[in-house]
């Protein structure tokens, strides 16, 4: 552990391994939320009185969720702490500290005590991440693997009783989503498109002409100042971060709350160059889906990110598809075909 210092094993410690730790820990900042942080065997957390822990875990594999040769090593990092926050976001909870295990393989550690390296590159993206949004690092693991891995666990705070659910939706809600859809889908459309054509290539070049599409695929917006205002000021009845895709994330709010949904196609915000069938199904946006009961005002813009009406919550009917989406064409059931593990 990165509290503790094992990797292996406490016993054998090597001098890589020593340097990367030494690394780490020179680069994470205190916070009055740690007691304790690296270091240790265990970090010690600061909450208050009147709040309940959240905690949420994501798990980051290489050819699963991001490709060594394909991603940026910054980006990378950045991703997998992404992931965790949005988690928190979709409830209205404030990070308290992050926990990131890593598994390497030996070439991605190699250059570490020069500096440079894969991982060293993968903390530059986590921890600006972290910075922006207040969330110290207090610890980890490291261990040798045959593939890059990132496996990290998020500790929030929130009101006591106050957590935004995906069970409060209730017919006649309104269904909204902030910001944009697919554009993350259409990004790693983009990028598997420049892998094509790099064939033979150690790390996929991203031209300049691109970094803006390719944006909210490598960087996403994890949603924790919106997140909390829905929270604070009660407009969200239900939420969920759009991790999965909208048919899916939607689908789980629907479950969850027993319900039913209609979603207006002609109504879903599309990022740039993305398709509505992205914006359905492609995931990884880290917007919120949220509902909002009848006579509930939802500003236009929520911390100066858009939050646009494209739906309405309805009862659920047996034998009767889960959600329906609205076409010019007509209605016709939204099959749930975002990301799905084993699927």
């Amino acid at each position: 552990m990165l509290n503790g210092m094992t990797a292996t094993r406490k016993t054998e410690k090597h001098g890589a391994e020593l340097e990367l730790l030494r690394q780490i820990r020179g680069r994470v900042r205190r916070s009055a939320g740690i007691a304790l942080g690296i270091g240790d065997d265990c970090a010690l957390l600061r909450v208050r009185p009147d709040e309940e822990i959240a905690v949420t875990t994501d798990l980051s594999i290489d050819g699963r969720h991001f490709r060594v040769g394909w991603h940026p090593p910054e980006s990378v990092g950045y991703r997998a702490l992404a992931r965790g926050l949005s988690d928190l976001a979709a409830m209205g909870a404030r990070p308290v500290a992050a926990f990131v295990s890593l598994g390497l393989p030996k070439e991605l550690v190699k250059t570490a005590r020069a500096g440079g390296s894969w991982v060293s590159r993968f903390y530059d993206g986590l921890l600006a991440l972290a910075d922006a949004h207040k969330t110290p690092l207090a610890g980890g693991d490291l261990a040798e693997s045959p593939l890059a891995l990132a496996d990290i666990v998020l500790v929030g705070a929130v009101p006591r009783g106050r957590a935004l659910l995906r069970s409060g939706a209730k017919p006649g809600d309104a269904v909204y989503v902030t910001g944009v859809l697919g554009g993350a889908a259409a990004g790693l459309a983009k990028l598997a498109g420049l892998a094509e054509t790099s064939t033979g290539k150690k790390q996929v070049r991203i031209p300049d002409r691109w970094r803006v599409l390719l944006e909210p695929h490598l960087y996403p917006q994890p949603r924790l100042k919106q997140g909390e205002l829905l929270r604070r000021y009660k407009i969200a009845a239900a939420a969920i971060d759009l991790s999965d895709g909208l048919s899916t994330d939607l689908a789980h709010i629907c479950e969850q709350s027993g319900v039913g949904a209609e979603v207006d196609a002609a109504a879903i915000p599309l990022g740039a160059g993305a398709t509505l069938e992205q914006a359905l199904h492609g995931g990884e946006d880290y917007e919120l889906l949220f509902t909002a009961h009848p006579g509930r005002r939802v500003p236009p813009r929520i911390a100066g990110v858009a939050a646009t009406r494209i739906g309405r919550i309805t009862k659920a009917r047996r034998g009767k598809p889960a959600i329906t989406l609205l076409t010019a064409e007509g209605p016709r059931p939204l099959v749930r075909r975002g990301w799905e593990h084993f699927g």
